[in-house]
């Protein structure tokens, strides 16, 4: 049995990637210019042309793409080829406006499939496991991405689909499921049923899960870990980007290598735009370089991490990023301070009274800013009496004061009472506006 799912790929020599990736990124540009009248005229406008492009670094002259773009130009704006010439159609959820699409060719599913089957690969899936699958199957790219790469594997697949928890673990018992896919809020959800119906996770087939959909700390990767008795490993994707599959985690746990050979990586100061050498960090910008639909160049990702070379005892020699915990938009600015809730999450999961449960509510009181956290305790320790919980709630704040420098009314709050997600957890609410 081979050590990688595609050697060649992900060995490559460091010049060798850029060398191939310059090539590709060549007949990218060139192929939007000439196909997508949003990118010809916006190169335009920034005075470039694909022939510019002489080295790698000379994408940084090429202008960005934002999500606006993608919805001002909905449906079908942004795409290379007509849309009866894809294979399948995407589209993001839309909460906040249009939704954004994304087109594939048949050439697209293939090279999908293949950055998911090099995905699973390196988590230690192969072909006799059986995967059970708990995205949503339908526009939303993390279902069907998962069962593709399952596919193009050659592993066996359960589309359970989201919800049914209860259905879920029986499925799990009764099928032998060995890997679990699925969002990390969903996966403390799956755990927490399980142990409401007497059932021990940690004894039944499962060794192996990979998820992705939401940020998350290592905090709520050690949680997920301990309660299910697996291996916990992440998929990188967007939807923008084709779905899951851009970048991975291997069994060294040292940040995600990029799929170099599918997209370019870039960050930059968000505040200035300006790129960042490796090391620093700053806001992911990724181009699609293989990509014949709708193939993106330098789109804003908006998620803050850090891109490094550094040897991986896997052998792979892609470019590595750090596992996102926060995006640039999902910041909050509370009485003058930047706020990011894996902040809030990262402390929450240090105290072990508490379960990885929690709202962080953001409101006005009279011309200042209220932050508030309820956090649910375990079932075990809400049972020990008010004290206690009034105990804990001030450890929490004086956490939240002494790490982030922000005064934050905490409660504690019975099990069970905040909402649980079968998808991407809702963790913020903003009343201010």
């Amino acid at each position: 049995m081979k050590k990688f799912w595609n050697e060649k790929a992900e060995t490559m020599p460091e010049e060798a990637i850029k060398a191939s990736q310059l090539a590709k990124l060549r007949e990218t540009l060139t192929w939007v210019y000439e196909r997508v009248p949003f990118y010809r005229a916006r190169f335009n406008e920034h005075g470039v042309t694909p022939e510019d492009l002489k080295n790698l670094e000379d994408l940084a002259r090429f202008p960005f793409t934002i999500k606006s773009d993608l919805r001002d130009n909905y449906p079908f704006g942004l795409f290379a080829v007509p849309p009866e010439q894809c294979v399948r159609i995407h589209a993001s959820s839309g909460t906040t406006g249009k939704p954004i699409t994304g087109g594939y060719a048949r050439e697209d599913m293939d090279q999908w499939g293949e950055c998911m089957a090099r995905t699973f690969w390196a988590a230690g899936i192969r072909p006799n496991d059986i995967c059970q699958n708990t995205y949503t199957m339908g526009l939303f790219t993390g279902g069907l991405g998962f069962l593709l790469g399952t596919e193009t594997l050659g592993a066996t697949l359960v589309p359970a689909g989201a919800g049914q928890t209860e259905r879920q673990i029986i499925l799990i018992q009764d099928f032998k499921t060995t890997v679990i896919f699925g969002t990390p809020s969903y996966a403390l959800t799956l755990a927490e049923k399980a142990a409401e119906i007497g059932v021990d996770l940690r004894e039944t087939f499962l060794r192996i899960g990979i998820f992705g959909a939401e940020p998350w700390s290592e905090e709520m990767r050690r949680e997920i870990e301990e309660r299910m008795g697996i291996t916990a490993m992440e998929s990188y994707g967007l939807t923008e980007m084709g779905g899951p599959g851009v970048a991975f985690s291997c069994a060294e746990k040292r940040g995600l290598h990029i799929n170099e050979d599918h997209f370019i990586a870039e960050i930059i100061d968000p505040v200035t735009e300006e790129p960042l050498p490796l090391g620093e960090k700053g806001e992911l910008v990724l181009t699609a370089i293989r990509r014949r639909a709708m193939p993106l160049v330098r789109y804003r990702v908006r998620d803050l991490t850090r891109l490094y070379r550094e040897p991986c005892a896997c052998g792979r020699t892609l470019l590595k990023m750090d596992r996102v915990a926060a995006r640039s938009d999902d910041m909050l600015i509370v009485n003058g301070v930047n706020l990011y809730p894996s902040q809030i999450e990262s402390i929450l999961l240090e105290i072990p009274e508490v379960s990885p449960q929690y709202v962080i509510v953001v409101s006005k009181k009279g011309y200042l800013d209220r932050l508030a956290v309820d956090v649910e305790a375990r079932r075990e320790i809400y049972d020990l009496g008010e004290e206690k919980l009034r105990e804990i709630e001030e450890v929490i704040r004086h956490r939240i004061k002494g790490v982030i420098g922000l005064s934050a009314h905490v409660r504690v709050v019975p099990y069970k009472v905040i909402e649980r997600s079968e998808g991407k957890a809702r963790r913020v609410v903003d009343n201010r506006h």
